[in-house]
């Protein structure tokens, strides 16, 4: 299978706020502490889209941001593929509860905010961005499917994508069943050829081989707390310039072999 290039990185995580501030952690070089993830209005959304964001838009423009500042790409020429398990719950929970009362009143803009492809539709509003877009959800392999639908757009079409993935906790009663411990984004800049920031080159493969995972007990338990985190073997063989194979969960009793190469 021919490579395609990842151009940048973003991070958007407890103790892991940038990719920039993320790497040194990832490389050894800092102990990971996980401290609470600071919340960033975003740079990029206008006004009014600004005061419509939920906390899922705005974790998922934490990572988009940051790995654009990677890269001297136009974030309206960029497709993207955005990836996440539930997307924003604490909507969901907000619409569920309100069909529980009389009257039954569902606020609009949470009407507005509760599809799956929501943070999708306001990159393109902040962005510009008209090329395709694609969202995913596919449970824990969230990350893993949308990698794996970004490299196949990247080499279908020789289009240059972002891929977003984000996850944050849901309000009990649903968070009790679906346990997300910590909100969490990863983001990546997929490239069809090489340029002077280039990380590595990567190809893919289906696996059964077992998942990577962190020898760092507090990292290993940031990657499992978070669908999105299940990214960060993968981040951190990016920051070390690591050309080892990275495996990721993908789910349906197959994973996703990253192989890293030289650009």
């Amino acid at each position: 299978m021919t490579a395609v290039y990842v151009e940048a990185a973003g991070l958007a995580a407890p103790g892991l706020p940038s990719w920039r501030e993320g790497r040194e952690t990832l490389r050894g070089e800092a102990a990971y502490l996980p401290t609470p993830l600071p919340s960033r209005a975003s740079a990029m959304l206008p006004a009014n889209e600004r005061r419509r964001a939920t906390p899922a838009v705005r974790l998922a423009f934490q990572a988009a941001e940051d790995a654009m500042q990677g890269t001297l790409l136009p974030a309206s020429g960029l497709a993207t593929v955005f990836a996440s398990s539930d997307a924003d719950l604490a909507i969901i929970h907000r619409i569920c509860t309100a069909l529980t009362t009389t009257p039954r009143v569902v606020s609009p803009t949470d009407f507005h905010n509760s599809v799956h492809n929501a943070a999708a539709g306001y990159w393109s509003i902040a962005a510009g961005a008209r090329n395709a877009s694609t969202t995913i959800s596919a449970y824990d392999g969230s990350f893993a499917a949308g990698l794996f639908e970004a490299i196949a757009q990247v080499k279908a079409d020789e289009p240059d994508v972002l891929l977003v993935a984000f996850d944050l906790p849901a309000p009990e009663p649903l968070n009790a069943r679906r346990l997300i411990a910590h909100p969490a984004a990863t983001a990546l800049v997929l490239t069809h050829r090489p340029s002077d920031r280039t990380l590595a080159a990567i190809t893919c493969r289906a696996t059964t081989e077992a998942e990577t995972t962190h020898a760092d007990e507090a990292l290993e338990n940031l990657r499992l707390g978070n669908p999105a985190a299940r990214a960060l073997p993968l981040m951190q063989s990016l920051a070390l310039g690591s050309r080892d194979a990275v495996i990721l969960p993908m789910g349906l009793g197959s994973n996703l072999a990253i192989e890293l190469h030289s650009p």
